[in-house]
């Protein structure tokens, strides 16, 4: 347990380091392939999350999803990627494949779904190829291109402000 809070501070450092230097780019292609970041630690209904994204007309194909847990159980299986801090290295790398292949996918828009900052989760979304960034106003306000104030229970108000801003933004 101490040496995780050692690690998410030493991460944390690194991230917030890395953030001061990032530049912003603007994307004007239209939302095909998303990318979701979810913290299972807090919100439980990914399926639910997605199957509003795919009503709103993004089909389920182009949509990948990673989840980061606390601690992940060895009798635990999963039909996504998960990480969790054993996969942290003591210097801000991730130290799993279906982590690092996320992170290098060029998503059209990614979606920071976690409104408590956790190092892991700053990393993955930092590190993210993604040319959209959108996440909770509680988070690091360099790391998303856009930020919707709502908490992550409520995941059908954050759909709906998603949606409306991208429409206003002619990105769907």
């Amino acid at each position: 347990m101490f040496f995780n809070y050692i690690k998410e501070l030493l991460t944390k450092k690194i991230v917030k380091k890395s953030l001061s230097n990032v530049k912003l780019s603007s994307s004007d292609g239209l939302i095909k392939t998303v990318g979701i970041i979810f913290d299972e630690t807090y919100f439980y209904e990914k399926e639910d999350l997605v199957k509003a994204l795919v009503t709103e007309g993004i089909l389920e194909i182009n949509i990948k999803v990673l989840v980061f847990k606390n601690k992940i159980k060895k009798t635990e299986t999963f039909d996504y990627p998960v990480f969790s801090y054993k996969n942290l290295s003591w210097n801000g790398k991730i130290e799993k494949p279906e982590v690092q292949q996320f992170v290098n996918e060029p998503f059209d828009l990614l979606i920071n779904y976690y409104d408590t900052e956790k190092a892991a989760l700053l990393l993955v979304s930092q590190l993210s190829k993604a040319s959209f960034k959108v996440g909770f106003s509680m988070v690091d306000k360099r790391l998303n291109h856009f930020m919707i104030d709502t908490n992550a229970e409520n995941y059908k108000i954050f759909v709906n402000e998603l949606f409306k801003y991208l429409r206003i933004l002619n990105k769907i």
